[in-house]
């Protein structure tokens, strides 16, 4: 019994050296290694995205961090019925510190969709 393929049109193209070579480049600065999807991407869609996703990774670090001090606030608060001043600008310096960044990324997303 044979397994039906998926994709099941075989195509063929033909590059010189220096095209493969520039086609390898691409798809090494892409991060694919797989050709197959690299040529059907760039055949479908014109192009590939790689996204740096450092920032995003910084910025849920950053969400944690003021979660986790909002919680231990609100233990506080429930467990000794207040708050202390030093602990809401704790919580106003480390949100201050999650928008700036955000707003960034905000703004280079909104670059990247308007290409």
């Amino acid at each position: 019994m044979t397994k039906q393929r998926r994709r099941p049109i075989h195509l063929h193209i033909m590059v010189s050296e220096a095209e493969h070579a520039l086609i390898q480049e691409r798809m090494t600065e892409a991060g694919i290694r797989n050709m197959g999807a690299y040529m059907r991407k760039m055949a479908l869609n014109g192009y590939v995205l790689n996204v740096d996703l450092e920032p995003v990774r910084e910025l849920v670090s950053l969400q944690r961090r003021c979660s986790n001090n909002l919680n231990q606030v609100a233990i506080s608060a429930n467990t000794y019925g207040g708050i202390y001043p030093e602990e809401i600008k704790a919580l106003q310096k480390d949100y201050a510190e999650l928008w700036e960044p955000l707003s960034d990324l905000l703004k280079t997303l909104s670059e990247v969709v308007a290409l």
